[in-house]
């Protein structure tokens, strides 16, 4: 069973720059199709990016030309380079498995991190 840690949130103003990492553990890792989601207080949980296992990459429009999601296979993590962050990116951000189901839903996605607070100041 493959288990998710995330990490590299933090307070940040806005228009500066975060890197998140996901390092996974278990699982055969180059085989996964991994995601991560945002979920901020009072909203649903937001699809962000995912990346295939074979490295195509999805964006919401909210993050597109911003963000960036890469893969390191031999360090099995994924990560989230966040640029031009803005006081709506604020939220805490999930990395998680794709077993089924469309990319952009979270109910497609399991074995789920703790995840990590990102938090944009004005």
């Amino acid at each position: 069973q493959v288990q998710l840690v995330e990490s590299g949130g933090g307070l940040v103003q806005a228009g500066g720059s975060l890197r998140l990492s996901c390092a996974a553990s278990g699982g055969a890792f180059s085989r996964y199709t991994m995601g991560w989601f945002r979920w901020a207080p009072g909203k649903d949980r937001q699809f962000v990016a995912v990346i295939t296992w074979n490295n195509n990459t999805y964006y919401s429009d909210s993050v597109k030309g911003r963000f960036t999601i890469s893969k390191d296979n031999a360090k099995t993590t994924v990560y989230l380079q966040m640029n031009s962050l803005k006081p709506e990116d604020t939220a805490v951000y999930y990395c998680g498995v794709h077993y089924s189901g469309s990319y952009y839903y979270a109910e497609a996605f399991g074995s789920w991190g703790h995840g990590t607070q990102v938090t944009v100041s004005s």
